[in-house]
């Protein structure tokens, strides 16, 4: 490398908070590509998701942590581990903070614990837009006065208003270094786990209210076909009969609407025209079930 060329740098940033903080939002955002599902429904965000920002000279992995909470299921105490474990092994951690809430009791409890975490922080408030300035400053204040914070960076997500300069400065964090991914690539997501994820957010988006957490789905099939359009096939598990017939809606209608609105985020994601097949069926405690966990990229907590 000569003198005139900057040198590369690549690391990872891991962004923590409660649910609902809008990580997701942010981490979309901060790729510019659907890297993550957004839903309303909190916890939606299971296991960790990487996604891939440029910026100059560095290469940024973003990681998307489960939110993290006072878990009571065997399911949450597995997202939470996670979502800590995450937090370990990045080059940056950032706590996300929704700006309207301040510092409610789960951003207490995470905040207690990440002096425990040797690397720089960040605090990053989301949601500025819709805060007053002087609360803001005060917010940042007296949390900088609780943990000193390496940066702070007043964000929103949604807008996507002070992304660029987050970006700029969480490059300059990075260590020096050789790109880990290619340059086109946004994601470490295999396809079909994102398509699976596609699908489990217009789920929750159609059936906010009236589906537990806990339905997942798998993409049983992914097909390229000659004509350069894939042909996939997913089946949507719920725990209970009653579920299942909620999912389907009457006469299959909402499961179709379901179908066509993953189909069109799916196909923008393959870059190719999609084929997209929906199957709903029950399987009784599969939160309680080994393999489910490792499909998800969980580590299956034993009961304490």
């Amino acid at each position: 490398m000569d003198a005139q060329t900057p040198e590369t740098r690549a690391g990872f940033v891991a962004l923590i908070g409660a649910p609902n903080a809008g990580k997701s939002t942010l981490l979309n955002q901060l790729v510019g590509a659907k890297v993550s599902i957004v839903s309303r429904k909190v916890q939606t965000t299971r296991a960790l998701v990487r996604g891939i920002a440029i910026e100059g000279q560095a290469q940024i992995v973003f990681v998307d942590t489960p939110g993290i909470f006072a878990p009571k299921r065997r399911l949450d105490r597995a997202m939470v581990h996670s979502a800590w474990g995450g937090a370990g092994d990045a080059d940056v951690v950032c706590l996300l903070l929704d700006a309207r809430k301040g510092l409610d009791e789960e951003g207490e409890a995470i905040l207690a614990r990440m002096p425990e975490l040797k690397q720089p922080k960040g605090l990053i408030l989301n949601k500025v837009d819709l805060v007053e300035r002087p609360t803001l400053l005060g917010l940042a204040a007296s949390l900088n006065e609780r943990l000193a914070f390496d940066h702070t960076f007043m964000v929103s997500a949604l807008t996507g208003s002070g992304v660029d300069r987050m970006r700029e400065v969480l490059a300059r964090e990075m260590p020096a270094g050789p790109w880990l991914y290619p340059e086109d690539q946004v994601s470490d997501a295999p396809l079909r786990m994102l398509a699976a994820e596609i699908t489990r957010e217009k789920l929750y988006e159609r059936l906010h209210d009236e589906l537990p957490y806990e339905s997942t789905v798998e993409t049983d099939q992914w097909q390229n076909r000659k004509d350069g359009s894939v042909r996939i096939e997913q089946t949507v598990f719920v725990e209970r009969e009653s579920q299942r017939k909620i999912v389907l809606g009457k006469g299959g209608q909402t499961i179709k609407a379901i179908g066509q609105a993953a189909r069109r985020d799916i196909a923008e994601a393959a870059e190719a025209p999609v084929h997209l097949f929906l199957f709903v069926k029950v399987r009784e405690n599969w939160s309680d079930d080994p393999e489910r966990y490792r499909e998800m990229g969980l580590e299956f907590p034993r009961e304490r």
